[in-house]
């Protein structure tokens, strides 16, 4: 209606700009009028903001319609316009409780102000270590000055923490009393100690997730848990990828909460129908669905056409699609044209480029890339965010030195995503899965063995929101929560490189590492990539090393990998007879350097063994055509 470009003005950003001016009370009047808001949409190329919210207030008032911001922002209208209508609430409600205070936004805490302003009853249960919604507009200034808006409050410290162990609540005391702003609180549980805080050290992302799955793997073989004991937690949804391929590697059940497994959803089928497509020009389902993906002016009444002008000819859609001027007006045959020429030219690009350089291009020309990288909500970033791992996991792929695959085309690629997902559609058990999910949608739920991934700089705490102090808090108030979904066992990790745009960038353990007190926390020796056993406490003397991972005395030294690994190997190398290869042995490789042999299989007459190497983690190698030195016997 008002001939703007839905591509500069999307729906969702919109939406999201006028429910955050009506959470801090702003009308669109107040809107239009104030030079900052006008200064912030034109910085952005929405000079139109304002006038959409006011049309979309006018709609909904014309249609007797309110969202659920207006709920709350009316309610504080009538409360400040009919003072009758406050008193007739003030006096109808003698008592005024709220659950989850630390959460209200400013809108929410007003109207409980003015009910209970007259009788001075009132009461609300929160916890501002737990106050992790500000990108929803929560204010945690609303239960930090409670004190101050009610001063002869009664305050009642729940304490006692009947979920984890003690060194659980010990760590997740150590954590957040670095919060400056904050109601200072002693957690304590009768429980037992339990087991230190196991912590994990991976050279990249692909091997964090192999090393999740293997311990997983081992503690349900060892303690009998199911699957349901467990639960991954990352700061982003882009971060499950790596989880769910070792998962599924090591034929773990699983599921992802608040949101879909990585391969199925929508921005990753998207982009993923286009490698499809050109690679194969006989895909119509992957063609039907990038067809007019972004938005190229191909209508459904014209992809209708194609379909049937495909059936009544007996030819596949894509030579419609060629000649497509035989078939559909001169405006609409040159979108389809135009589409046309495209694909030829990533085929092209494909026949001549490994499947990175492939997907990059696609990507970038096919408009995917910047139709979500404008898209600036927190659904949209989430999107790119993920869109962005797809290219990492192809980088990935090709960067990978695999003796037994020579073929890094992205028809190679997407063969080995299409066997890796075929789990996909098996019916398992939703009860029995190891449970995957973002620690905002962890909150209020508890495990008995929680792995919390990722944890590095620039990733948690994030980058992203790290504009002031405040920022930070509320991130090591993420961290907090984390923490205290666990029961019994806490794991941590971190990578030491993590793909991130399509290269391998060197990460730097997170701050909140450092913060835990040493004494509580344990190295994972052998939950560490080139690590074959032994665990050590931090707060051993003799271990300076894993000392200075929480301390940062020696953060230099830890550096991670920039692709320059130093493999050592014996000085006269001469391969073994693998015949003789068992499970459990010793090996040497002129490449991979060190590891030992965790499987061995046969497939199609060909041997393969499975080996975890000190410095690459698990590869799968042809026999027939690995060189390997066997060390010692089993």
């Amino acid at each position: 209606e008002k001939g703007l470009d839905d591509k500069t003005y999307k729906p969702n950003v919109v939406l999201n700009r006028i429910s955050s001016a009506k959470n801090r009370l702003i009308s669109w009047r107040s809107y239009l009028q104030n030079p900052v808001f006008q200064a912030d949409d034109n910085s952005q190329m929405k000079p139109e903001m304002g006038n959409l919210y006011k049309a979309y207030s006018e709609r909904c008032f014309k249609a007797d319609a309110m969202d659920f911001d207006d709920l709350l922002f009316n309610t504080n209208l009538l409360f400040k316009d009919f003072p009758e209508v406050l008193h007739k609430y003030q006096h109808r409600f003698h008592f005024v409780m709220v659950d989850e205070f630390q959460d209200t936004n400013l809108s929410q805490y007003l109207i409980t102000k003015k009910l209970a302003a007259v009788r001075q009853n009132i009461a609300v249960v929160g916890d501002d270590a737990q106050s992790i919604y500000a990108f929803r507009g929560a204010d945690i200034q609303n239960i930090l000055n409670f004190e101050k808006d009610y001063p002869d409050l009664r305050v009642i410290k729940l304490e006692q923490n009947y979920r984890s162990t003690q060194n659980i609540v010990n760590v997740a005391n150590s954590v957040i009393n670095h919060n400056k702003a904050q109601l200072h609180k002693n957690v304590w549980t009768q429980n037992e100690d339990g087991e230190l805080i196991h912590l994990m050290k991976a050279t990249s992302d692909n091997e964090e997730g192999k090393l999740v799955a293997s311990s997983i793997f081992e503690e349900k073989v060892n303690h009998q848990y199911k699957n349901s004991d467990f639960a991954i937690l990352y700061r982003t949804n882009s971060q499950s990828r790596a989880m769910e391929e070792a998962l599924r590697r090591v034929n773990i059940g699983y599921k992802v909460v608040g949101g879909l497994s990585f391969y199925q959803r929508k921005e990753i089928k998207d982009l993923m129908g286009y490698f499809r497509f050109v690679v194969n020009q006989n895909d119509e389902q992957a063609l039907r669905r990038i067809i007019n993906l972004p938005k190229r002016g191909i209508g459904l009444s014209s992809i209708e056409k194609l379909m049937v002008a495909a059936y009544d000819h007996d030819i596949s859609l894509w030579e419609v699609l060629v000649n497509v001027k035989s078939f559909l007006s001169p405006r609409a045959a040159n979108a389809v044209h135009d589409f046309v020429t495209t694909i030829r030219s990533f085929k092209i690009v494909a026949e001549q480029k490994d499947a990175f350089a492939t997907a990059n291009h696609i990507a970038k020309g096919s408009g995917l890339l910047k139709f979500l990288y404008e898209d600036k909500t927190i659904e949209g970033l989430n999107r790119y965010e993920n869109v962005q791992e797809l290219l990492n996991a192809i980088k990935e792929f090709v960067d990978s030195p695999e003796d037994s695959r020579k073929d890094n085309s992205l028809g190679a690629f997407l063969q080995e995503i299409a066997l890796l997902t075929d789990t996909d559609t098996e019916k398992d058990n939703e009860l029995e899965k190891v449970t995957l999910m973002t620690i905002h949608s962890a909150k209020g739920l508890e495990f008995k063995n929680v792995y919390v991934v990722g944890l590095e700089e620039d990733l948690f705490p994030s980058q992203m929101m790290l504009s002031s102090r405040a920022d930070l808090e509320e991130e090591r108030r993420l961290f907090y929560v984390s923490i205290t979904r666990t029961q019994k066992k806490l794991f941590l990790s971190y990578a030491l490189t993590r793909y991130r745009y399509g290269r391998l960038k060197s990460c730097e353990p997170s701050r909140f590492i450092e913060e835990i007190d040493p004494v509580f926390i344990k190295v994972d020796r052998k939950w560490s990539s080139g690590k074959f056993s032994g665990t050590t406490p931090l707060n051993t003397v003799s271990n300076n090393y894993a000392k200075s991972l929480v301390t940062g005395i020696q953060r230099q030294n830890l550096r991670p990998l920039n692709g320059n690994t130093q493999i050592t190997t014996s000085k006269s190398f001469t391969p073994s007879d693998t015949s003789m290869l068992q499970e459990g042995m010793k090996v040497e490789h002129p490449k991979f350097g060190y590891g030992m042999v965790i499987k061995l299989d046969q497939e199609g007459g060909q041997k393969k063994a499975r080996v975890n190497f000190e410095n690459f983690g698990e590869k799968t190698l042809l026999l027939s055509f690995a060189k390997l030195k066997i060390h010692d016997s089993q």
